[in-house]
């Protein structure tokens, strides 16, 4: 058999080895450079990059979507690319290190480590990945997050999981556990220790994220009845994870889950929110991909999800992106017009979630959109080359009426109204930089509900930080995912009629 050859890609000031005949898009994605909404099929175009040196040529695809400036310039789709040599991949300026949300309210409560000298907690989510460190006094020693690398294989967990039962589990394994062990030896390094000084961690995430990592069979949660092969709140060691960065009998929590689509993210954001020890009738919501939600009333816990789509991810929005240098991430109206503000102010060229909300709020007050979605002028333009297409605002009304709706059928399940919530509690990195009056003006939250919200931040960090900080915490939180009620959407005829109601403005 013939070696492998192995060659130099040279990105961002650093060089990779690669073998001839890797996928470029895998490559650069898997080391946390770019995401691949699309899943590396070539039809997002959000992959753009400048590529030099030994590579493929280029594809019909790439044709399709590249325009003739773009490609005498030399950009290239990266997902399309195979490396036949060294080369250099050289990002456009929206390139760069997104802002990802760590920090999140902790409640007060009992220190019980369990750890003896040094612990971490992560949390993968679908788009990004932050984790933390900590000494036994509960000092926060480092900090660090990146994008999820398992976005070659697609923005959202259906796509993520179609992978798998294509073939690809044992890869997307490969990645996440890579990508976690490096950003625990970055971790270790910053705060003057070795990782295997680490001598236990609290791994968070959505049921399909703790899948993904574990290798466990996600064939039972693409299709109905959605039961996964197994809900964690269960310690594992460092070993059967793959985190080779640790010793590997590491001692690893994965926090429990409620079900194939209500995760350990929901778990721990719980924990962190505090709702549980209340009496008051309140609402957690996770918008993302997947949004999930819970309710607290009575003494009792009632949840759902509802596939909200990776739209304020900055996924199949046409100059979507994330939220990083050159996303437009604030928009008002002044004197009538559009005002918008940049991230790193520099040129706009995209829009990320928190933006795009803003954007279609902005477009209602000024009328240049109505009720029904309409768009006056297609394309609306936001701010410089920054547009919204009719298709964008299309799938805006997608994912807001699915939050929307999941929310006021989870209440009617309870026999409840919007009246009779104390508090909505929203989590997440997309919520923590979203603009709560916007929201309601277009109806991805209620109306009713704007003046009694709480941001929470990385609520599901935090609380997986707690599990690591006082152990005698994980009872409690099995307990909540154990006894949850679930309401189910899927043929449920509040929620389609909710939906339908919900998609106008």
């Amino acid at each position: 058999m013939k070696p492998e050859q192995t060659v130099t890609v040279e990105v961002g000031g650093r060089r990779i080895p690669a073998s001839v005949g890797e996928n470029l898009g895998e490559l650069l994605s898997a080391g946390g450079f770019l995401a691949m909404p699309c899943g590396g099929h070539g039809r997002c175009g959000k992959c753009r990059a400048k590529v030099a040196g030994g590579v493929s040529p280029l594809t019909e695809r790439e044709r399709s979507v590249l325009g003739e400036e773009e490609i005498a310039a030399g950009v290239r789709l990266v997902c399309r690319v195979s490396v036949t040599g060294d080369c250099s991949v050289t990002f456009p300026e929206e390139a760069g290190r997104s802002q990802i949300r760590t920090d999140g309210a902790l409640p007060e409560f009992a220190m019980n480590p369990t750890f003896s000298r040094y612990g971490a907690a992560v949390d993968i989510g679908t788009t990004t990945l932050a984790a933390r460190l900590y000494d036994p006094a509960g000092r926060l020693l480092a900090e660090e997050t990146r994008l999820n690398p398992e976005s070659a294989w697609g923005a959202d967990v259906i796509t993520r999981m179609e992978a798998c039962l294509a073939g690809h589990a044992e890869q997307i394994a490969a990645v996440i556990r890579g990508a976690l062990c490096e950003m625990l030896e970055k971790m270790a390094s910053e705060a003057g220790i070795d990782a295997r000084e680490i001598d236990a961690a609290v791994i968070t995430g959505n049921t399909v994220m703790l899948h993904l990592l574990t290798g466990d069979d996600v064939e039972p949660m693409t299709h109905a009845p959605f039961h996964a092969s197994r809900l964690y709140g269960e310690t594992v060691t460092a070993e059967a994870v793959g985190l080779c960065a640790l010793y590997p009998e590491t001692k690893i929590y994965l926090p429990p889950c409620a079900a194939a689509f209500v995760g350990a993210d929901i778990s721990t954001a719980l924990l962190a929110s505090g709702i549980c020890r209340r009496a008051e009738t309140s609402v957690l919501v996770d918008i993302g991909t997947n949004g999930e939600m819970t309710l607290w009333h009575g003494g009792a816990l009632w949840a759902t999800s509802t596939a909200a789509g990776p739209a304020f991810e900055g996924a199949g929005i046409s100059m979507g992106m994330g939220g990083r240098a050159g996303a437009v991430d604030r928009v008002k109206v002044r004197d009538g017009e559009l005002a918008a503000h940049v991230i790193g102010d520099v040129a706009p060229v995209g829009i990320c979630g928190s933006g795009l909300v803003d954007a279609v709020a902005c477009l209602l007050e000024t009328e240049a959109l109505d009720e029904t979605g309409y768009l006056e002028d297609d394309p609306a333009v936001i701010a410089g080359p920054v547009c919204l297409t009719q298709d964008d605002i299309r799938a805006v009304q997608l994912a807001k009426s699915a939050i929307h709706a999941g929310m006021r059928t989870l209440l009617h399940a309870a026999g409840l109204g919007c009246g009779d919530v104390r508090e909505l509690s929203v989590a997440g990195g997309f919520g923590s930089y979203l603009d709560i009056r916007s929201a309601a003006a277009i109806g991805l939250l209620p109306e009713e509900l704007a003046d009694r919200v709480r941001v929470l931040g990385n609520a599901a960090l935090s609380g997986a930080s707690m599990l690591l900080l006082a152990g005698d915490l994980r009872g409690e939180c099995e307990a909540r995912a154990r006894d949850v009620k679930m309401v189910e959407l899927a043929a449920n005829p509040v929620f389609a009629n909710e939906y339908m109601e919900r998609m106008l403005f």
